[in-house]
C-alpha cells in the first residue's frame, strides 16, 4: 500500500462534516472523487477516511499515489503493483479486472489529475466489472464517469470577527494553527491576548490548510504580530496584480510565493531543485544532484532543515533512513520556480545519477547484498521512472535511458514487472538504432523479458539482431548471453534438445571468460529448461548453482537454484527432496516479494500436493498460482519445465474432485492474494 506522508505524527484535525458525508456516499455510492485547489487537504481527508473504513471492506483498503506519474502508460502497473500485483503484463487491465472481480474492497486513488483521461478510463472499467469495488478519488477535477458522485473539500472553517475565545477555538482552521504553531514553539496555545491576531491570519489564508502550515511554520522566525503583518502585505499585493483569480488559488498561491520569497537564496534554489524528485530523496542523494551552482554540497543537510522547518519539505523515515518529500502543489511551484539555466544541467546530473544508481544496484551480480539492491531500487522506482521518461523524451539522452533501463533488467524480473522493463526497454531501442554494445545488451534484456512471458514472436527479431550485433567487434562479451537466449527461446519452440545445447555452449563461453555472473544465469536456465530434457544433467547444474550462490552469499538467486534443482528433483522422481527446496523458495520469495519466483513455486507445490493425493489443496495451489500467472504477464503452458507437469496435476485434481468442487477449490486459491499466496503454500495461512 502506498500513502503520503505531510509529516511525522501530524495530527489529522476536523473535517467531521465532510467525513460523515463521504461516509454517507460510500454506503450507497461506489464512486467518490474529492475535488478541491492544491493545499486544501483532499489527500489528508482521503486518508483518513480510509482509515476510519478499514473494517467495513472484507478484503481491505488500498491507497494507490499517482502524483510520482508522468504519463498514463503506466497506471495500470501502478495500480497493479500497489495492489501487490507486481505486473500484470500485456493486459494489465484484464488481470485488474479479474483480481477485483469478487472483491470487497475501497480503492484510494489519489492525485488523479496528472493522468486524469487514464484514470477515468480504468474506474469505468474496474466499477463496471467489480460490483462490490467502492473508489475513492481525489482530483483537482471530476473524473467525469458515470455514477461518479463529488464532493468538493471545502477550506477549514474560520470564525468571524468578534467571537469569544471558546468559539474562536473551536474552529478548525484556527486549531490547525495552533497545534502548527506549537511544533514550532512549544507551549504556544491559544488564549485573549493573541486570539484576534490568530484568527485575523486564519481569515487571510482563506482557512486553506497548507497555507495555514506555511505560515504556522514562520513562527520560528518572526513574531505573531509581524506574521500577521507580512501576509497583510502580501495578500493586497497580489489581489492587485491578479484580480481575475479566484480568491483561494491566489491566496494559496500568495502563500507559497511568501514562502518562497522568505527563504534564503540556496534555500531557493534546493527547493527548485528538489521538485525534480517525484519519490523524495535522501541526503546522499540531494547532496550529488542539487549541490553546485550556488549550493555547496556541505551545506545540502542544512538547507534540508531550513526548508523542513518552514513546511515546505517533510522528513519521512523509511527503513533505509531519512529521505525528504514535498507536497505535489509545492513540488510542482517548485518546478515552475526552477531557472531556466538550470533545467539542462539539473536534468543531466539527475539522469546520470540514476545511471549510475541503476548500475551499481544490478541484482544480475553474484554478490552477498541481492535483496539490500533490490530494495534501493523498490525504494528510488518513481525517481528512475522520471529520469528514464526525461532521457527517452530526449534523443540526446537515450543511450542513458537505454543504458539505465538495461541496468534494471533482473529488478523487472524480480519484482514481476517484464511488462514495464520491456515499455522502457522498447523506447530506448526506438532512439538507440546504431550497433553498439548498450544496444546489443538491451536487446538480449528485452529478449529474455519477453521469452518469460511466452511472447516468442516479439522476441525473436530482438534476438537475432542481438546475435549479429555480438558477433561484430567489440561485442563479443554479449555473444554467451545471446546463445543463452537463444536456448531459451529453442524450448519455447519445442525443440529441447537444441536448447540445451545452447545453453551449455553459452556455459563453456561463460567459464571461459570468467563471467561468473552469466555463469549464473546460464546455470540457472539450464537446469530449469534443461529439467524436462535430461534431468539428470538438470539437478547437476543445478546442485552447482545452489552451491555457487550458497558460497558467494547472493540469498536471492538462492531461492532461483532451489526453484530449478527442485523442477530437476521432482524429474527424477525425488518427489521429498523437490518438495523441501521448493518450499524454502517460496518461504524466503515471499518474504521479499518476489512474485516470479513465487508464482513457479506455488506451482511446483501443487505438483507435490497432487502426488500425495491431496487433491483440494492441489487446486487451491493451482488457483493461487493462477492469478500469480496473471499477475507476471506468463502462463505454465508457455514455460517447457511446467506445461506438462501442470497439466498432469490439473487433470488428476479434477478428476478426483470432480469440477464442480475443483472449481470451488481453485477459486479459493484465487482469492488468497498475492500477499498472502507464500503463507498460504507453506500452511502459515
Amino acid at each position: 500500500m502506498t500513502t503520503l506522508i505531510l509529516s511525522d505524527k501530524s495530527p489529522f484535525i476536523g473535517r467531521r462534516r465532510e467525513l460523515s458525508a463521504c461516509r454517507r456516499i460510500l454506503s450507497t455510492g461506489r464512486l467518490l472523487t474529492l475535488t478541491g485547489p492544491g493545499g486544501v487537504g483532499k489527500t489528508r481527508l482521503a486518508l483518513r477516511l480510509a482509515e476510519t473504513l478499514r473494517g467495513r471492506f472484507r478484503d481491505g483498503v488500498e491507497v494507490v499515489e499517482l502524483a510520482a506519474l508522468e504519463t498514463g502508460d503506466l497506471l495500470e502497473p501502478t495500480v497493479a503493483d500497489a495492489l501487490g500485483l507486481r505486473d500484470a503484463g500485456p493486459n494489465a487491465g484484464q488481470v485488474l479486472v479479474d483480481y477485483l472481480s469478487n472483491r470487497r474492497m475501497l480503492l484510494v486513488l489519489d492525485n488523479c489529475e496528472h493522468v486524469h483521461d487514464a484514470c477515468a478510463r480504468l474506474v469505468d472499467r474496474l466499477l463496471r466489472a467489480a460490483p462490490q469495488l467502492r473508489i475513492l478519488a481525489t482530483s483537482r477535477r471530476t473524473l467525469g464517469v458515470y455514477g461518479e458522485q463529488v464532493l468538493a473539500v471545502p477550506a477549514l472553517p474560520v470564525p468571524d470577527p468578534g467571537h469569544g475565545l471558546r468559539e474562536t477555538a473551536r474552529h478548525d482552521a484556527i486549531r490547525l494553527f495552533v497545534e502548527r504553531a506549537a511544533r514550532v514553539l512549544p507551549g504556544f496555545s491559544l488564549h485573549a491576548g493573541n486570539m484576534a491576531c490568530v484568527a485575523r491570519l486564519a481569515r487571510r489564508l482563506e482557512g486553506i490548510p497548507l497555507a495555514i502550515e506555511l505560515a504556522a511554520a514562520r513562527l520560528r522566525t518572526s513574531s505573531l504580530e509581524d506574521l500577521a503583518r507580512e501576509l497583510d502585505e502580501r495578500l493586497d499585493v497580489l489581489a492587485a496584480d491578479a484580480p481575475a483569480v479566484l480568491p483561494r488559488h491566489r491566496t494559496l498561491r500568495a502563500t507559497m510565493d511568501w514562502s518562497f520569497g522568505l527563504c534564503s537564496a540556496a534555500e531557493r534554489r534546493l527547493w527548485s531543485r528538489l521538485s525534480m524528485f517525484p519519490g523524495g530523496a535522501d541526503l546522499e542523494t540531494a547532496e550529488s544532484v542539487c549541490a553546485g551552482n550556488g549550493i555547496d554540497d556541505m551545506e545540502v543537510l542544512d538547507l534540508l532543515t531550513g526548508l523542513v522547518d518552514k513546511s515546505v519539505v517533510a522528513g519521512e523515515r523509511r527503513q533505509g533512513g531519512l529521505r525528504y518529500r514535498m507536497l505535489e502543489c509545492l513540488r510542482a511551484y517548485g518546478s515552475e520556480r526552477l531557472p531556466s539555466a538550470d533545467r539542462l544541467p539539473l536534468r543531466s546530473r539527475y539522469v546520470r545519477h540514476y545511471q549510475d544508481l541503476a548500475e551499481r544496484h544490478r541484482i544480475d551480480r553474484l554478490v552477498p547484498d541481492q535483496h539490500e539492491r533490490y530494495l534501493v531500487l523498490r525504494t528510488e522506482l518513481p525517481n528512475v521512472r522520471a529520469a528514464l521518461d526525461a532521457c527517452l523524451s530526449e534523443p540526446p539522452l537515450a543511450p542513458v535511458g537505454l543504458s539505465t533501463a538495461s541496468a534494471m533488467w533482473c529488478y523487472w524480473l524480480l519484482a514481476g514487472s517484464l511488462t514495464e522493463g520491456r515499455y522502457w526497454l522498447e523506447r530506448g531501442l526506438r532512439l538507440v538504432p546504431d550497433g553498439t554494445g548498450t544496444r546489443a545488451f538491451a536487446l538480449w534484456a528485452y529478449t529474455l523479458l519477453a521469452l518469460r512471458q511466452g511472447d516468442v514472436a516479439a522476441a525473436l527479431p530482438r534476438l537475432r539482431e542481438c546475435h549479429d550485433l555480438a558477433r561484430q567487434a567489440g561485442n563479443e562479451r554479449i555473444l554467451p548471453r545471446a546463445l543463452m537466449a537463444e536456448g531459451v527461446a529453442a524450448f519455447s519452440h519445442g525443440d529441447g534438445r537444441r536448447g540445451l545445447e545452447l545453453l551449455r555452449d553459452s556455459l563453456v563461453l561463460h567459464r571461459a571468460a570468467d563471467d561468473m555472473d552469466g555463469v549464473l544465469y546460464s546455470l540457472y536456465f539450464g537446469a530449469a529448461y534443461g529439467s524436462s530434457e535430461d534431468p539428470a544433467q538438470a539437478a547437476e547444474l543445478g546442485e552447482e548453482l545452489l552451491n555457487l550462490c550458497e558460497k558467494h552469499h547472493a540469498l536471492v538467486s538462492r531461492a532461483y537454484a532451489q526453484l530449478s534443482l527442485g523442477v530437476a528433483c521432482w524429474n527424477l522422481g525425488d518427489c521429498s527432496r523437490a518438495e523441501a527446496l521448493v518450499a524454502a523458495a517460496t518461504e524466503f520469495a515471499g518474504e521479499i516479494g518476489d512474485r516470479w519466483c513465487l508464482t513457479q513455486c506455488l506451482e511446483v507445490l501443487a505438483w507435490a500436493a497432487g502426488a500425495r493425493a491431496e487433491h483440494e489443496r492441489a487446486a487451491g495451489l493451482l488457483g493461487a498460482a493462477h492469478m500469480l500467472w496473471r499477475v507476471v504477464g506468463a502462463a505454465p503452458e508457455r514455460l517447457s519445465y511446467h506445461a506438462a507437469w501442470h497439466e498432469k496435476c490439473a487433470e488428476q485434481a479434477r478428476r478426483a474432485l470432480g469440477r464442480r468442487a475443483f472449481s470451488g477449490a481453485f477459486r479459493t486459491g484465487q482469492r488468497v492474494g498475492p500477499d498472502r499466496a507464500a503463507d498460504y503454500a507453506t500452511g502459515r495461512g
